[in-house]
């Protein structure tokens, strides 16, 4: 374990790979942050107190699933989670959110998407429990058995639909910009287009008018991307 910039606020970057690891380290410190480095899943169990605000994990570490180290890490010390891999499998993604991951950027990133999200989710993460549950007015969605509801009435969601409407819901009064949704619900911008969005976003609004019909959950802010109305 190494620290750097000591602080009594630290990020916890789990990486094996030494070189990806030192980056993290002098990238975080050139921008503010204080870290706390380790190599493995069961270091970075070990090292995750009190005084971490964030991880980023590697999730093909050595060893133990990245899926276990996410748990661990929650019932440790929950705060925000970000998982770093090359991995291009939204049923990857969705599984570590219902474990508990609260973001994913994959691998190869740019530095400058990688610390937006860091400091997104150091603004909204807190010490505030995740939870399974999401809940937007009438809107809800359990991540544990991935089940959507609005007005009380249940509702059918593909995958897809599924992580889109959480990744809304997840950051209320915030505009979610496309390339942000592609990277979080498909694979990468490169996988999806504005026509495959503009879809997944008409079917979504055409379900949830059919539970709530006077309400109008979704906006779109024009060139940019999607947020939740207030």
């Amino acid at each position: 374990m190494k620290e750097n910039m000591p602080t009594d606020m630290q990020i916890l970057i789990i990486e094996d790979d030494p070189d990806i690891n030192q980056m993290l380290r002098l990238l975080l410190r050139q921008n503010g942050y204080g870290t706390v480095s380790a190599y493995s899943g069961t270091e970075g169990v070990l090292v995750h107190g009190k005084n971490i605000r964030l991880v980023l994990l590697d999730l093909m570490l050595p060893g133990r699933s990245g899926e276990e180290i996410v748990r661990e890490l929650k019932q440790k010390h929950n705060v925000p989670i970000i998982v770093m891999s090359a991995i291009h499998d939204v049923n990857k993604k969705v599984d570590l959110f219902a474990l508990g991951a609260d973001d994913y950027v994959t691998k190869p990133f740019h530095n400058e998407e990688l610390l937006a999200r860091i400091a997104a989710r150091l603004r909204t993460g807190g010490e505030a429990p995740k939870g399974e549950k999401l809940v937007y007015k009438e809107l809800t969605l359990d991540r544990a058995d991935f089940s959507a509801s609005c007005g009380g009435a249940p509702m059918e969601l593909s995958r897809h639909e599924f992580a889109l409407l959480a990744l809304l819901m997840e950051n209320p009064g915030r505009t979610c910009t496309k390339s942000r949704i592609y990277d979080s619900v498909w694979d990468d911008e490169n996988s999806a287009d504005d026509n495959t969005l503009n879809v997944h976003i008409s079917k979504l609004r055409k379900k949830l008018r059919e539970c709530s019909p006077e309400a109008d959950y979704i906006e779109t802010v024009w060139g940019v991307g999607y947020r939740l109305k207030k």
